[in-house]
C-alpha cells in the first residue's frame, strides 16, 4: 500500500497508525503557518481563472475528477480501511460516496440558476457569485465522504478550495488531491493540507483570503470555529455533534426494530454523529425489546475490518478507547456483543447500557463510541419530551405501524434528519444538517451550491 507523499514538512511529521492493530503504516509531512499561508494565497491566486470556466467546462472536469475517483475505489478503500479501521464494506460505499457527490454536483454549473423578478421600470435579476477561497476542515470518522459533501458543491460554484483532513485520518484526503490533479484540476483550485488543527485550521478561520470555512467535529470546537470567523463575518457551516433519539412504540415491528438497532448504534465502532446512541422503548414492550435486541448485539460481526463479513471494526485511537471505556465503567451495563482482537489495536465491544436517570452521562453526553442507553417512555408526550432534552439535534429514528403518528412525532422532534421505520440519514441528493448545537447550514441535496455563493441583484432600467 502506497502512502501518499506530502509536499509539506514545515510542521513536522505526523506517525499514521493503524487502529486495527495499534502498529505504525507510515509518516506524513504536516505543513506549518508559512505553508498554510502560500496554500491559501494559491488558491486565491487560482479563483479567478476557476470562476471565469465556462460552466460546461468546469462540468466536465468535475466528471473528469468523479471519473478518476471512480477507477481508484479499491485502492481509498484499502486507505480507508488501514487509516481508519473501517469496515471494507463501509470503504467502498465512502470512496463510492465522493464519486457520487461529485457526479451529482457536476451537473450544478449549468443549472446554478438565478431569478428574473417582476419589477417596474426595468428588468430585475440575480446572480449566484461564488465566494472565492473555501477552507474546508474534515473530521477522522468519516475522512472521505465529509470531504466530498464540502469540496464537491464548492468547486462547482466556482470557489477553490483548501482542505485540511484530521491529523489521524490524512491518507485518503491526500489521494484524493492528487487524483484532481490527474483529472485535470488546476493549479491551486483543490489543495490538500495536511496538519494540526491549531496552525492549519485556526488559519483558516483568520486568513481573510479564506472566505467560509466548513467544519465537521465537535460542537466546542465549532463554537470556537464561529467565534473567530464572526471577527471577518466569514461565512460558515457547521456540523457538530449529536445524541440521536431511535424512538420505538409499542405497535411497532418490534423485530425490525431490535435487529435494525445495532447497525444504527455501532456502525463505524459509533463514532457517528448520527449514530442512534439513545433508544427510547415504549412501556408496554420495553422487556420484550430487550430481549430482542440481546441476540442482535451478540450476532453483531466486530472483527477484522478487512474481513467482507466485517459489520465493526475498532475505534480511531487509544484516547477514543480510553474515553468509551470510561463511560462504560460508570454504566449500568445490561449485556455486550464480541470484542474484536488484532495486537494491541483500539477494540471496545458493543454495548447495552441501562441509564439509571434522565442527567446519566451515558444518556446525555455524545460518547462516539460503540454505545447505546435504553430507556422506557410512557406516551408520545413523553417520548418527545424525552427524544429534546438533549442540547443536540441531528438525526433520529421513529418506529411505528401508525403513519399518522409518525408524522406527528417527527414534526415534534426537534432534529434535521429523520426516519420512520428506518435508519436513513445521509442522501447526497437531499439536505443534511443539524438543530440546535448539532450544527449551522445545510450540506448537500440540491440547494447545497448556494451555500458556497452570493446572491448579487441587478436591476435594468428600461425607461432611459
Amino acid at each position: 500500500m502506497r502512502i501518499p507523499a506530502s509536499p509539506f514538512h514545515g510542521g513536522g511529521e505526523s506517525v499514521v497508525i493503524n487502529p486495527a492493530t495499534g502498529q505504525s503504516i507510515g509518516a506524513v509531512g504536516l505543513a506549518d503557518l508559512a505553508e498554510t499561508d502560500a496554500a491559501i494565497e494559491r488558491a486565491h491566486a487560482a479563483f479567478p481563472a476557476w470562476r471565469a470556466v465556462a460552466p460546461g467546462e468546469r462540468a466536465r472536469l468535475l466528471r473528469e475528477f468523479a471519473a478518476a475517483i471512480d477507477a481508484h475505489v479499491d485502492e481509498l478503500a484499502a486507505l480507508e480501511v488501514a487509516n481508519s479501521g473501517h469496515t471494507i464494506g463501509n470503504a467502498v460505499w465512502e470512496a463510492e460516496n465522493v464519486r457520487n457527490v461529485l457526479t451529482y454536483y457536476s451537473a450544478a454549473p449549468e443549472r446554478h440558476f438565478g431569478l428574473q423578478i417582476p419589477v417596474p421600470g426595468g428588468v430585475d435579476v440575480t446572480f449566484h457569485e461564488p465566494l472565492g477561497v473555501v477552507g474546508v476542515i474534515v473530521p477522522w470518522n468519516f475522512p472521505m465522504p465529509i470531504a466530498g459533501w464540502g469540496f464537491a458543491p464548492a468547486l462547482a460554484a466556482g470557489n477553490t478550495v483548501v482542505l485540511k483532513p484530521a491529523e489521524l485520518t490524512p491518507l485518503t484526503a491526500m489521494r484524493i488531491g492528487e487524483l484532481a490533479r490527474d483529472a485535470g484540476l488546476p493549479e491551486g483550485v483543490f489543495t490538500v493540507i495536511p496538519g494540526k488543527g491549531r496552525v492549519v485550521g485556526e488559519r483558516f478561520v483568520t486568513n481573510p483570503l479564506v472566505r467560509k470555512v466548513c467544519f465537521t467535529g465537535s460542537t466546542d470546537v465549532g463554537k470556537g470555529i464561529m467565534r473567530g470567523c464572526a471577527d471577518q463575518v466569514k461565512r460558515v457551516t457547521l456540523e457538530l455533534g449529536g445524541k440521536s433519539a431511535n424512538i420505538v412504540f409499542e405497535d411497532a415491528d418490534l423485530e425490525l426494530a431490535a435487529a435494525t438497532a445495532p447497525g444504527s448504534a455501532f456502525d463505524n465502532a459509533g463514532q457517528d454523529c448520527c449514530a442512534r446512541s439513545r433508544i427510547l422503548v415504549q412501556e408496554s414492550v420495553y422487556e420484550r425489546f430487550l430481549e430482542l435486541l440481546r441476540p442482535a448485539v451478540a450476532d453483531f460481526r466486530v472483527t477484522d475490518p478487512s474481513d467482507d463479513a466485517a459489520q465493526m471494526g475498532p475505534l480511531i485511537s487509544a484516547h477514543q478507547k480510553a474515553s468509551v471505556e470510561a463511560y462504560l465503567a460508570d454504566a449500568d451495563v445490561a449485556f455486550s456483543g464480541q470484542a474484536g482482537t488484532g495486537g494491541d489495536g483500539f477494540w471496545v465491544a458493543p454495548s447495552v447500557v441501562l441509564p439509571r436517570t434522565l442527567t446519566d452521562p451515558v444518556w446525555t453526553q455524545e460518547i462516539f463510541g460503540p454505545v447505546v442507553a435504553v430507556m422506557p417512555f410512557r406516551d408520545e408526550a413523553d417520548a418527545i419530551a424525552k427524544a429534546n432534552d438533549t442540547e443536540y439535534g441531528l438525526s433520529g429514528s421513529i418506529f411505528t405501524r401508525d403513519l399518522g403518528r409518525g408524522l406527528r412525532m417527527a414534526r415534534a422532534v426537534d432534529s434535521g434528519n429523520l426516519s420512520i421505520n428506518s435508519h436513513s440519514s445521509v442522501r447526497y441528493w437531499t439536505p443534511f444538517g443539524g438543530f440546535k448545537q448539532s450544527g449551522l447550514g445545510r450540506e448537500l441535496g440540491p440547494d447545497a451550491p448556494n451555500s458556497f455563493s452570493e446572491v448579487k441583484n441587478v436591476f435594468i432600467s428600461t425607461e432611459s
